[in-house]
């Protein structure tokens, strides 16, 4: 078991999206059984006590640009654990000048990338060496340029659905000529 009281940092680079409201983003900070750059697995479960506590505080999960904490951009609406991993919804606020920017840099697919930043309560080595996190003291979700994870990602964001309707007709058409 390791105790950590440094804050450390976690970049998943999934799915961070734009919903039609430009200011509103989604996605996974964290992917279950997934191996980051630094060697670490979170396995899942490993935020349920962290989230719970904060419910019972009446707290929330902090929406930070790029970890700094003089930096908050807006608020996380949602954030749980799925089968999948960490799912976070939020809403960039617009009177923040650099949640504007963040906005901005998303839908021209500049930034993608989310990254959480934690505590380590439990964790343990595999047997290959890895390092798999089983309990996470949860501070902090950000959206980072550079993720470790390089899967943990801003769903995506659109300002114009015309893009994503045209994305997603060059998607299922990559699909339909993969299958002939």
């Amino acid at each position: 078991m390791t105790q950590n009281i440094e804050l450390e940092h976690k970049f998943c680079t999934v799915e961070l999206t734009q919903t039609r409201d430009p200011m509103v983003v989604q996605g996974y900070a964290s992917l279950f059984g997934e191996c980051d750059q630094g060697g670490d697995i979170v396995a899942r479960g490993a935020y349920g006590a962290s989230l719970a506590r904060l419910a019972a505080a009446g707290q929330q999960v902090k929406m930070l640009w790029q970890h700094d904490p003089a930096q908050p951009i807006g608020v996380w609406t949602e954030v749980f654990e799925d089968d999948r991993g960490l799912f976070v919804k939020g809403r960039l606020l617009p009177a923040v000048a650099r949640a504007t920017e963040a906005s901005e840099l998303i839908a021209a697919g500049a930034l993608d990338g989310l990254s959480i930043g934690y505590r380590t309560v439990k964790s343990h080595k595999n047997t290959a060496g890895q390092r798999v996190l089983t309990q996470v003291d949860l501070w902090e979700v950000s959206l980072v340029t550079f993720p470790m994870l390089s899967m943990a990602r801003v769903a995506a964001k659109s300002q114009d659905t015309h893009w994503q309707e045209l994305t997603d007709i060059l998607r299922q058409a990559t699909r339909d000529l993969a299958q002939d």
